[in-house]
């Protein structure tokens, strides 16, 4: 053998890059959307909506520049996240502007057409996403902020009180010059690097037991200490702002973060019976939350002339069977207001693709969350798992209660269906947790450096004294 050859191992090759196949993806997540607007359009007025080419470019143009700069910055981040993400996000611009068609729903009050809106958010988040990937070279800086990032989330979670209630919840801040913001979206993000940091620290103390109960270890009462508080800020939050979903989804974070660094069950026991008895114990004075659990037990009941909008929402559900009326030919007009933009969106995708349709958005999002946990399981440093773990909980928390209110599972919590509901700060948000786990996932699948060429003298050489 040649004293100047190379070894090549498995650790100095590592994971191909795959931008390649994020890129063929990329093209299939741009095509679906534009002939679903083609597809709205020939059902509405029978002819090519004259706005397509400009949104297949506006799309196109999006998705090409978040691919090009993650070859840049992230050449080995996942490659299935960006396409999922550029999918669910086109096809909820697709189901805005049609809605956007019916007169009922397109009102001066509500702000008249959204789809316009929702792009132009769409745009930002793209830019954040972006701005995120170039900036942040390594996520295990945010590890230096764990402290500071839970203040910031507690102001940004605090704000709403200080605004007038809308739509019976105070989640909402107005900005003048921007419109309004649901700070509890971007607060998901700040607290899930609070929690990453501070269990990274404390996980060890949090996984001693001091006895066991019928099967499960019982943590020491100086460590229920953290639980206790997080459940009490999420009850302020339920109390304060009405706000069911962030509550829900603040205190779950929590306490999947929790299991994960500690894996210890009973943890999980102790986080369902506080929320459960918190929920309880609001739901008993709170007439708002006693009126979203009114409608999701007695959903056919009439109010006010008419049913409730969680009946029409299952007359929806009802009249697309399996495969859908077909985009645009629904009657998601009836459940009335802002809703079917919003909280109801998955109602318009069950009645006009079905329940195929609604399987096939829900296995997108199962796609994405699952790329978010095999990121974390690749990651090599105990932050970045556990961040990691955060995110994808978070979002896949935000889905299953929104997906749960609507399908009647669960009360309605007044959450945003993420890429795909009306909702600018959902969507910026929602683009800044994708860019974090691909930095994460850049960090665990680049390959390690190549150790430097030795040749046969160097290997004999003597060190004389």
């Amino acid at each position: 053998m040649s004293s100047t050859s190379n070894t090549t191992t498995i650790g100095t090759i590592g994971a191909p890059s795959r931008r390649n196949t994020e890129l063929a993806l990329l093209v299939f997540a741009v095509i679906i959307p534009v002939f679903a607007y083609i597809n709205v359009g020939l059902a509405k007025e029978d002819t090519v909506p004259a706005g397509v080419l400009g949104y297949a470019l506006g799309l196109g143009l999006l998705a090409g520049v978040a691919h090009l700069v993650v070859r840049k910055w992230a050449p080995y981040a996942d490659p299935l996240m960006l396409p999922v993400s550029t999918l669910l996000n086109g096809l909820g611009l697709v189901f805005i502007w049609r809605l956007d068609q019916e007169p009922q729903i397109t009102t001066p009050q509500l702000g008249g057409a959204m789809a316009p809106g929702q792009l132009m958010w769409s745009t930002l988040g793209v830019a954040l996403f972006l701005g995120v990937l170039i900036f942040l070279k390594d996520h295990r800086v945010l590890q230096r902020y764990t402290y500071i990032s839970m203040v910031v989330a507690l102001v940004l979670l605090i704000l709403p009180v200080f605004f007038p209630a809308r739509f019976g919840a105070r989640i909402w801040i107005t900005i003048p010059g921007v419109g309004s913001l649901q700070p509890g979206e971007f607060a998901k993000i700040i607290i899930a690097i609070f929690f990453a940091g501070y269990l990274m620290v404390k996980r060890d103390a949090l996984a001693l037991a001091s006895r066991r109960f019928m099967g499960l270890y019982l943590p020491r009462g100086r460590d229920l200490g953290p639980i206790l508080v997080i459940w009490a800020l999420s009850l302020m939050i339920l109390v304060f702002e009405t706000d069911l979903g962030t509550s829900l989804l603040f205190f779950g974070l929590f306490v999947i973060m929790l299991y994960v660094a500690t894996e210890r069950t009973s943890w999980i026991v102790f986080g369902l019976l506080l929320s459960g008895a918190g929920a309880v114990a609001v739901a008993t004075f709170e007439s708002h939350v006693q009126t979203r659990v009114h409608n999701w037990l007695n959903p056919l009941e009439l109010l006010n002339g008419g049913v409730t909008e969680t009946a029409q929402a299952m007359y929806s559900f009802g009249s697309g069977g399996i495969l859908g009326s077909g985009l645009g030919q629904g009657y998601s007009r009836l459940i009335g207001g802002i809703a079917p933009k919003s909280d109801y969106i998955l109602a318009t995708v069950g009645e006009e693709l079905g329940l195929a349709g609604v399987m096939a958005i829900l296995l997108l999002y199962g796609l994405l969350i699952e790329r978010g946990i095999r990121t974390a399981l690749a990651a090599r440093d105990p932050f970045g798992k556990l961040l990691a773990v955060g995110l994808s909980g978070a979002f896949a928390l935000q889905v299953f209660v929104v997906a749960g209110g609507v399908t009647g599972l669960i009360p309605l919590t007044g959450m945003t269906m993420p890429f795909l509901a009306q909702g600018g700060s959902s969507v910026i948000a929602n683009w800044a947790l994708v860019a974090i786990l691909l930095r994460i996932s850049d960090t665990a699948r680049r390959p390690a450096p190549a150790p430097a060429p030795s040749t046969d003298a160097e290997m004999t050489q003597v060190v004389r004294p």
